[in-house]
């Protein structure tokens, strides 16, 4: 086993941990996100903006699995990174054996729930009656890959803290080629029930590959005995991931909150209930596509900043911060432009239409609700970073900026003046309110961290 003092988290150059760390975290990020993306492309075009709508309607459950994974993953990496720097060897073994068992458990439980109350859950997701039909033949299937697809995501991150980032990304890709080729498939042959089926058994493979890499951890011992339930050591890792569960969880309240808003006042307009909701769907979509990128360079930062951090090297975790988010912003201002030229060939991914209000509203959404996309680079990043140096208080705060606290209340508020137009400016208005924030308080931490690195000195 490799020793604390070779562990080039804390000597190699700063720039190649990042790309050796993020590109494999991006390439698993993006994959989670094609899993649903690929379904919605496959159904929009072989059944259409109903098929499109249903699948909408599942997402919430989508981000709920990977709220929780998230959670347990990206605590269980963060505590096992910062023993590892503070050479707290056996504790580091039982950080990460008890976040294997509760992402174990965790999954179980939320695909039980899922099954046991599944029309309940997607009525309160906004399914329309029109919609249902489709929504309970689709998620009633990816409820029995929840345990799996909880696993997975949140075993990457231990993996990858680990040092091990490419045979994560190997996992992921493999689960998503075989959703990819299964799906057109199994929708021919079962409808939208196929590309449940594909789906879920994407995420078999996945789990599999991870659930072999188990033994071969190369810097925390996963052993029997390590496998003991830890109530502090648990409470510990789902501290320092609560910043990213509730940023994930928001997600979800946003999607809920977008689809009820979407169909209500969808009602009230000239498109209907089912475009605007079909529509939101793939703006979420779409956007969660961009924001994978970034999210994954986030992830890739995370060691590299526990690790210096408990290591007490300031210099690298302040270098680490600033590199990625220049990347980061980097890409979101490209995805913005992307959104800005070509809003119509976006939309036609998911399903060509005949329909001109389909068109039209789906166009407007995605140039009017995604025009803060530049802006948003900074904020996972931030939200990661203070998870990695264990304030996880202020990890959440910022995770719940955007999403919670600006967004929810304005797609709540501004319709009533605007009608659905202002469910579309409600985006952009949040984006930058959250990007203001998270530059000063960044500002302010960067300070004391400098301060630290003084009296180190």
């Amino acid at each position: 086993m490799t020793e604390i003092k070779g562990n080039p988290l804390g000597y190699e150059k700063v720039t190649t941990l990042l790309l050796k760390f993020a590109i494999p975290s991006i390439i698993s990020m993006l994959v989670s996100a094609v899993y649903n993306i690929v379904d919605q492309i496959f159904i929009g075009n072989m059944i259409g903006y109903h098929g499109n709508a249903a699948t909408n309607v599942a997402f919430p459950l989508t981000t709920i699995s990977l709220a929780i994974a998230l959670l347990i993953g990206t605590g269980g990496a963060a505590k096992q990174n910062l023993l590892l720097g503070a050479k707290k060897q056996e504790q580091a073994n039982k950080a990460t054996c008890n976040s294997i068992i509760m992402l174990l458990v965790s999954g179980l439980a939320l695909g039980v729930i899922s099954l046991l109350f599944l029309k309940p859950l997607l009525v309160f997701f906004g399914a329309t009656k029109d919609v249902m039909p489709y929504a309970v033949d689709y998620t009633g299937i990816i409820a029995l890959g929840l345990p799996f697809a909880t696993a997975v995501t949140g075993l990457n991150h231990l993996i990858r803290a680990d040092g091990s980032p490419t045979y994560s990304m190997i996992s992921m890709v493999s689960g998503a080629v075989i959703n990819t080729i299964c799906d057109p498939i199994f929708i021919k042959l079962w409808g939208i029930k196929g590309a449940a089926i594909a789906t879920v058994l994407g995420q078999v493979v996945s789990f599999i590959l991870n659930a072999l890499y188990i033994r071969k951890f190369k810097h925390v011992q996963v052993k029997k005995e390590f496998f003991k339930f830890d109530f502090n050591i648990s409470f510990s890792i789902c501290t320092l991931g609560i910043a990213s569960f509730f940023n994930q969880l928001a997600m979800t309240l946003v999607q809920i909150v977008m689809n009820n808003s979407m169909t209500k006042y969808g009602m009230e307009s000239a498109y209907g209930s089912d475009i605007p909701l079909a529509c939101s769907g793939i703006v979420m979509k779409v956007s969660m596509l961009i924001m994978s990128v970034v999210i994954g360079i986030a992830q890739g930062h995370q060691p590299i900043v526990s690790f210096n951090y408990g290591a007490g090297n300031y210099k690298r975790v302040r270098e680490a911060y600033l590199k990625a988010v220049m990347t980061a912003t980097i890409i979101s201002t490209v995805g913005f432009i992307a959104l800005q030229l070509f809003p119509e060939q976006i939309l036609s991914f998911f399903g060509k239409e005949n329909d001109p209000a389909y068109v039209r509203f789906g166009v407007r959404l995605i140039k009017i609700f995604l025009f803060g996309m530049a802006l948003n680079g900074i904020q996972p990043i931030t939200t990661t970073f203070f998870t990695a140096i264990g304030k996880a208080i202020k990890g959440t705060f910022i995770a719940l900026t955007r999403q919670v606290i600006f967004l929810v209340p304005l797609v709540i508020a501004l319709p009533i003046f605007l009608g659905i137009d202002g469910i579309m400016y409600a985006g952009p208005i949040a984006d930058t309110a959250a990007f203001l924030l998270a530059v000063i308080l960044m500002f302010l931490e960067f300070e004391k961290i400098k301060k630290l690195e003084k009296e180190t000195e």
